[in-house]
């Protein structure tokens, strides 16, 4: 039966309604209404909380990066330290007061052990120890296990919504550490901070009120700071697992010092158990920082209705005319005034703009839709650099070589991006095949890899062996960085990027493909052989061809055998110890320089490559105080001190 009209008879209608049973009312009280903390609180996994270990991993680069962010808003190098602890069930529950108590039935326990379990674990340990204690005896290398122990306001609002390029984007971040301690350990999170020169510092210790989604402030005091310490520190307890994403952490750590190597990092891991203490420093490389990012004015084509209508309310322009020229990006007088003679006759540029039908609207969108725009610019947006991400690149993998490009701004759905590549051969601690580093807004992206846009294009797109890199047993590093205004991430979780989006796609796979540079790197590396190779052979050539000179000059000298002139210089010299082992050695190396020059010159100029500059040296400023303005450019960054 349809609502709102029937073509049934009333007796038939009768009988339908006799069918169907009468719904209670549903009374208000009924109806009930979530706050966004905790909509997030029992959704957790959307913000990267699906279990202890994702966790804790969330909980570190959350709050890396607002580190980061406070410290390039106000053009500060970076200097970040994290610590994490590792707390025993003990000290966690003297921390909350409460008082161990013995087990009295053991059985009623999860880890609770029977004999016949117990004697299986056992005889399972004792093969893996005689497994272990073979593939020692091999020489094998042997990973040493680790134990399973560990313990360890306001959601949707924040600085971060208006139309910049940012690492986060949705309010979340360090919130949801907040309530992720809230849920896990109950304890309230502590922050300390003060700024530079100042003799306090601000104390402030606070949980949230999930069911209201407030802050609830448990102390907020002034301290002494004697030292003039400044700076933020935050400190959260909150449950997590070390042994599961110990390896994802470091690896988080050391791609955030590749895209940040202005920045300084200092990683903790503290243990009652000190064999499982980890202490590793990322230092800073250079003191060029990226530019900070501009917040920029919306594309005409990347706006939907409501956005209209948001901004409609928000603007302070009167008229129409002004709106269009001051609210969109690419939308000059000129431009305003065609677009609003093609709306129709019921438009006018004096028209009040807050006078707006919703059907006048809905005509604007439709036009934006249409009509052509030139794309933004691009100069809103921060990307590293080729500067920065090859210092990274050479700091933290110590390649043989490495290549790096950056393209052009471009634009997918209104929005400006750029693509950063960077290819390195070699490496410290780098694992033989591809081994993909992914990027975006400078954020290191660790999960969803086989999905992403970078991997599936240096996987499938790039041919290798075009660049004379065996790419299953050569070690490289491929190193993508996508900035923009809005990151097309799929998935929840802000962790891949789709190769379905063909402007993305194609810019990464024209980045990846830095054939001339790779070949200039391979050319090098190539002379370096040779040289090598032929280097390797010059005691022994020297020593041979000696011997058959020495046994010449005594046939010279006794008159057994006679030489042409030329040849007889040479043996007299040879006797009277003019020429010896040590200056055909010299003679040897300098031949085997020109004729490396030489060959170098030749492959040159048959397949047009320069000879590409030596590696540059940074040096640091000894005056800090130095009063300078940088000039970015892609590639280098000039600096001019005043």
């Amino acid at each position: 039966m349809e609502i709102g009209g029937s073509s049934e008879s009333p007796s038939e209608a009768k009988k339908s309604k006799a069918k169907t049973p009468r719904k209670p009312k549903e009374s208000s009280s009924s109806l009930k209404q979530k706050s966004p903390a905790e909509f997030f609180a029992e959704n957790k996994n959307i913000a990267g909380f699906d279990n202890p270990g994702k966790s804790l991993y969330t909980t570190v680069r959350e709050l890396v990066e607002n580190s980061l962010d406070s410290a390039e808003s106000i053009s500060e190098l970076p200097v970040v330290e994290i610590t994490i602890e590792e707390i025993g069930k003990s000290k966690f529950n003297s921390m909350i007061g409460l008082v161990d108590r013995e087990r009295i039935d053991e059985a009623l326990y999860d880890d609770y052990e029977t004999e016949k379990a117990r004697e299986k674990r056992l005889a399972k340990e004792a093969r893996a120890q005689e497994i272990q204690a073979k593939n020692i005896s091999l020489g094998k290398k042997v990973k040493e296990p680790q134990s399973a122990r560990a313990i360890k306001g306001r959601v949707l609002s924040g600085t971060k919504y208006g139309l910049k390029q940012t690492r986060g984007k949705f309010g979340l971040g360090a919130k949801m550490a907040l309530i992720w301690s809230k849920m896990s350990t109950g304890l309230p999170i502590e922050i300390s901070s003060s700024m530079k020169g100042q003799n306090y510092l601000s104390f402030c210790r606070l949980d949230i009120d999930i069911h209201r989604n407030i802050p609830h402030v448990h102390a907020h005091e002034k301290r002494d700071n004697k030292e003039r310490w400044h700076g933020a520190e935050i400190q959260v307890v909150i449950e997590g697992n070390w042994t599961t994403y110990r390896s994802k952490i470091l690896h988080y750590m050391r791609q955030m010092a590749v895209i940040s190597p202005y920045a300084q990092f200092l990683f903790k891991f503290v243990s009652d158990a000190s064999d499982k203490t980890v202490t590793i420093r990322f230092a800073r490389r250079t003191d060029v920082m990226p530019p900070v990012p501009l917040e920029t004015k919306h594309h005409p084509s990347s706006v939907d209705l409501l956005l209209i209508k948001r901004l409609i309310a928000e603007t302070s322009k009167q008229n129409l005319l002004q709106f269009l020229q001051h609210e969109f990006v690419n939308i000059g007088k000129s431009y305003a005034d065609r677009l609003i003679g093609e709306m129709g006759p019921n438009f006018s540029p004096k028209m009040a703009v807050k006078s707006l039908t919703s059907q006048q609207i809905v005509r604007i969108h439709q036009l934006f839709r249409q009509a052509k725009f030139d794309d933004p610019s691009g100069d809103c947006l921060s990307p590293a650099g080729e500067y920065n991400l090859r210092l990274g690149i050479i700091k933290e993998l110590h390649p043989d070589m490495v290549a790096t490009y950056s393209g052009s701004a471009q634009v997918f759905e209104g929005h400006p991006f750029i693509v950063e590549a960077g290819v390195s051969v070699g490496g410290k601690d780098v694992k033989q095949g591809l081994n993909i580093f992914r990027f975006a807004n400078r954020i290191p992206l660790l999960f969803e890899q086989g999905a992403d846009v970078v991997t599936r294009t240096a996987l499938k797109r790039i041919n290798w062996s075009n660049y004379k890199i065996n790419q299953t047993q050569d070690k490289i590093g491929v190193f993508v960085s996508i900035v923009s205004t809005k990151i097309p991430f799929k998935g929840t979780g802000k962790e891949y990027i789709g190769d379905d989006i063909t402007e993305i796609a194609s810019a990464v796979k024209c980045c990846v493909q830095l054939k001339s540079k790779i070949v200039k790197k391979m050319q090098a590396r190539e002379q370096q052989e040779r040289k090598r190779n032929l280097s390797k052979y010059i005691p022994d050539v020297t020593g041979a061809v000696y011997d058959v000179l020495k046994g010449m000059a005594q046939l010279h000298a006794s008159k057994k055998k006679r030489f042409e002139a030329e040849d007889a210089e040479l043996l007299g010299k040879v006797s009277a110890r003019v020429v010896t082992k040590e200056t055909l050695m010299e003679k040897l190396a300098q031949y085997v320089e020109q004729v490396d020059y030489e060959m170098a010159l030749e492959y040159a100029t048959q397949s047009g490559v320069s000879e590409e500059p030596r590696e540059s040296i940074f040096l640091q400023s000894l005056e800090a105080e130095d009063q300078y303005v940088d000039l970015h450019n892609p590639i280098f960054v000039f600096r001019l001190f005043r």
